[in-house]
C-alpha cells in the first residue's frame, strides 16, 4: 500500500502539507445581510453586478474573488501552477470563461455543492507529492443563475416548501502553497456516491446526508480519529434538515459529533431572511470557510477543522426522467501548526 494512504479512502499528507496563505470570498446583496457579513471581503450591490446576465455577474465573482487572492498573496498568475475551479452551470462555464481570463493552467471540477473541497482534495496531494508549488482553488454560485438551471424561472414566482435551500451568491477561494504560512491541509478523505433514493429536488439535505455521514464516518475509520479530534466538524450546505439527519446517522455508527457540528447552510443566512431550511451551493461552503472558518482560525479561536462539502450530483435531465438524486462528501482536515 502506498505510505500516504490510510485505510480505504484517505490520504495522510506527510512530506511538505499544503499550507494555506491566502483566501477571498464575494458574497452577494442577501448574504452580506447574513450574520457572517464581517468576514467577506467584497459585497456585491445587487444580483447582477453591472453585468448584462446572472451568469455573467457569477463570472465576474469567480475571476475577481481569483484575482484577490492572488493579491493577498503578493502573487501574479504566472506565479500559479494550477487553478482548479468549479460550479453549477452546465458544463462548468463559469469556471471554464473564468479560466480563459485568468490564463492559469485549468482543471474545471464538478461535484456540484462539493466542488470546494474536491478542488483542495486534488490540489493538496499535487504539493505535498512535488508535482506543484502554488495551487489556486476556486468555487461559485449564483441564486438566480442556479434557479433557472436547476428548478423553475424566477420570474414565475413558484412557491417553495420549507425544506427548499436558498443558493449562495458568491465566490471562495484559497490559495495553496508549499512555501509560506497558514493553516495546512493534513488528510484528504474522498467520498463515495451514496443515493438513498430521494427524488425531490427541493430536499437536497435529505439527499446529501447520508453521503456527508458516510465520508465523516470514513475519515474517522481511516485515520483512527474521532469527534473529539476537532474543534469543529463542518459540512458545506446539508441546512438544518440535512444536518439533524447527518447526527442521527452518525450516532448510528457511534461517533457523536452534535456540539461540534456546524452546517455552513444553517450559518450564513439568518432565519428572518427566509431562506426556508438554509443555504445550499457551491458558493456556500467556499465563501463560509475562505470568509469565516480561516479568520477563526488565523485569529486562534480554533485550531482543526474537519471540512465536508456536500454535493447533489443531479441533473435537470435526471431529474425529469424520475432518477433518484446521488449524494457524495469530500473531506479535508485543516490544521494549524507549530
Amino acid at each position: 500500500m502506498s505510505k500516504h494512504r490510510m485505510g480505504g479512502q484517505t490520504l495522510y499528507l506527510t512530506q511538505n502539507p499544503p499550507k494555506i496563505i491566502s483566501r477571498a470570498s464575494i458574497v452577494g446583496k442577501k448574504e452580506g445581510e447574513g450574520p457572517l457579513a464581517e468576514y467577506f471581503d467584497k459585497i456585491i450591490e445587487d444580483d447582477l453586478w453591472g453585468e448584462k446576465s446572472w451568469e455573467k455577474a457569477e463570472r465576474r465573482m469567480f475571476i475577481e474573488t481569483a484575482e484577490l487572492t492572488l493579491r493577498k498573496a503578493k502573487m501574479e498568475p504566472r506565479d500559479i501552477n494550477y487553478l482548479f475551479g468549479g460550479d453549477l452551470l452546465d458544463q462548468i462555464v463559469t469556471a471554464t470563461f473564468a479560466a480563459r481570463s485568468l490564463g492559469i493552467p485549468f482543471y474545471g471540477l464538478y461535484g456540484a455543492c462539493s466542488s470546494m473541497t474536491q478542488t483542495m482534495s486534488l490540489a493538496a496531494p499535487l504539493i505535498d507529492g512535488g508535482y506543484a508549488d502554488n495551487v489556486l482553488c476556486v468555487t461559485s454560485s449564483h441564486f438566480c443563475s442556479a434557479e433557472r438551471q436547476f428548478r423553475y424561472p424566477l420570474e414565475m414566482g413558484v412557491q417553495r416548501p420549507p425544506t427548499a435551500q436558498w443558493t449562495v451568491t458568491g465566490a471562495g477561494g484559497v490559495l495553496l502553497s508549499s512555501d509560506g504560512k497558514g493553516p495546512c491541509i493534513t488528510h484528504v478523505t474522498t467520498g463515495k456516491v451514496i443515493d438513498f433514493g430521494i427524488k425531490d429536488t427541493n430536499y437536497m439535505g435529505a439527499a446529501m446526508a447520508p453521503a456527508a455521514a458516510d465520508t465523516i464516518r470514513a475519515h474517522f475509520e481511516d485515520t483512527g480519529r474521532g469527534p473529539n479530534d476537532y474543534d469543529l466538524i463542518v459540512t458545506g450546505d446539508l441546512a438544518k434538515y440535512g444536518r439533524k439527519l447527518t447526527i442521527d446517522l452518525l450516532k448510528k455508527d457511534g461517533y457523536d459529533i452534535e456540539d461540534r457540528f456546524i452546517d455552513c447552510g444553517c450559518e450564513i443566512f439568518y432565519e428572518s431572511q427566509d431562506v426556508h431550511a438554509g443555504a445550499s451551493g457551491c458558493a456556500c461552503s467556499a465563501v463560509v470557510l475562505a470568509g469565516y472558518l480561516l479568520r477563526k482560525m488565523e485569529d486562534g479561536e480554533i485550531n482543526r477543522i474537519l471540512m465536508a462539502s456536500t454535493g447533489a450530483l443531479h441533473s435537470i435531465i435526471t431529474s425529469q426522467q424520475g432518477d433518484s438524486i446521488p449524494g457524495i462528501a469530500h473531506v479535508v482536515a485543516i490544521e494549524k501548526k507549530g
